[in-house]
């Protein structure tokens, strides 16, 4: 208790520098913290952009569809399928996909297309398909022989809203598959190459192009949130029971885009580091001429009977309150600038884009790991650094330290 006491008189005694050393605590922390923040944010919101409105948060799919994708590869019973997967805990949305390649021709133009069938009505709520359309207007919930193009497609067949498009490509009893379709929209997905191919159809006129009537190759599942995508794939998987079908999280239908976003979180690292750095190069400084400053003090604590494990732990306990403090007042404000940006987020001085998502601003997160690390860091510095300073201290000469000026 007495050693606290001395603790805290030391400290402020020398309000100067005590204050210097509790403002560079104070900043590595808050800078820490932000960013932190605003990396977890950021990725998070690049994250659920990339799987929310396009890819879905965890897909289903007939086994070893992923790996090698074919016309044959279905969900025969996907409406009950469907129906097992909107019970499951967290799921908020699960819409029907169906894919296929043909050639698309508007008068004396055409172009290779990636036909996708989507129920248009659960599309528009799970991934927000129809505000993604820049010309015309959704698909009718009914199906009527309409056709949704991305934007490149448009631009190659020179078509719009109005147009015909002659669709050719195979049915799955290996006949000819052909039809005619009304362009009533032109869409954007933010995906340059997606948008040079898409062609989107009503699922039940794509099945009937394709001959696969009551069938889809996938399963697109929107969860609440996504630190609840692991739990949820686990769930699904538990409660379809069916080794015929794969349930796959983002990560591994986007594994490209996945390791791309770990490559960019782990250079983060880097600069925290360099933050961490500074800190305990500052706190360094300040102890050490702490320690210089007070050499006959020590001398005379030594002379009077303090043992050197009492000094040490006199000079460390110093800096632990100081470094306290400072985590007092950072959280305070960290949580404030953290809590603003996620509400406001940061221009971006040039657009990024990510798997062929754009995104113009970068948001905060509020986390507890945007917290605690950067706690750890500064006390861990802190004390690292502290251990040398203290350690001189508690080995001074008393003869020749109180001779010291």
């Amino acid at each position: 208790m007495l050693t606290l006491k001395i603790a805290f008189r030391n400290i402020f005694r020398q309000r100067r520098r005590t204050f210097l050393t509790v403002l560079t605590m104070f900043g590595g922390f808050v800078l820490a913290a932000f960013s932190i923040g605003w990396a977890d944010g950021t990725y998070n919101h690049i994250i659920d952009m990339f799987t929310r409105n396009r890819l879905g948060h965890i897909q289903v799919h007939k086994d070893n569809y992923l790996d090698r994708p074919t016309l044959y590869k279905t969900i025969d019973n996907y409406e009950a399928v469907r129906s097992k997967i909107l019970g499951v805990k967290h799921v908020q949305a699960c819409t029907a996909r169906l894919y296929s390649m043909g050639l698309g021709s508007v008068g004396d133009k055409s172009a290779g297309i990636r036909i996708i069938g989507i129920d248009p009505d659960i599309e528009n709520r799970a991934t927000f398909f129809d505000k993604k359309i820049l010309k015309g207007r959704p698909l009718s919930e009914k199906p009527h022989n309409e056709t949704i193009i991305g934007k490149g497609l448009a631009k190659i067949l020179a078509a719009g809203p109005g147009d015909s498009l002659v669709i050719v490509s195979q049915g799955a009893d290996g006949s000819i598959a052909n039809d005619i379709y009304i362009v009533v929209g032109v869409m954007e997905s933010g995906d340059f190459m997606h948008d040079q191919t898409a062609c989107y159809l009503h699922l039940t006129d794509a099945q009937d192009l394709l001959v696969l009537n009551g069938r889809v190759h996938e399963l697109a599942v929107i969860v609440d949130n996504l630190n609840t995508v692991k739990a949820a794939t686990r769930d699904i998987t538990k409660t379809l029971n069916d080794s015929t079908l794969s349930v796959a999280p983002w990560q591994e239908f986007a594994k490209s885009f996945y390791h791309a976003m770990e490559a960019d979180k782990n250079g983060n690292w880097v600069s925290l580091g360099v933050i961490i750095l500074i800190v305990a190069v500052g706190v360094l400084n300040t102890v050490l001429m702490t320690v210089l400053e007070r050499t006959r003090e020590y001398g005379v604590l030594r002379a009077i009977g303090t043992g050197p494990g009492q000094i040490f732990r006199l000079v460390l306990l110093e800096v632990f309150i100081m470094a306290i403090i400072s985590l007092i007042i950072g959280c305070i404000l960290a949580l404030g600038i953290n809590y603003y940006f996620s509400l406001h987020g940061i221009p971006m001085p040039v657009d990024i884009e990510y798997g062929g998502v754009q995104f113009t601003e970068g948001l905060t997160e509020i986390n507890f790991q945007s917290f605690y690390l950067p706690g750890l860091a500064v006390l861990l510095s802190a004390f690292l650094v502290s251990l040398f300073p203290a350690l001189k201290a508690a080995h001074i000469a008393p003869a020749k330290a109180m001779r010291a000026h």
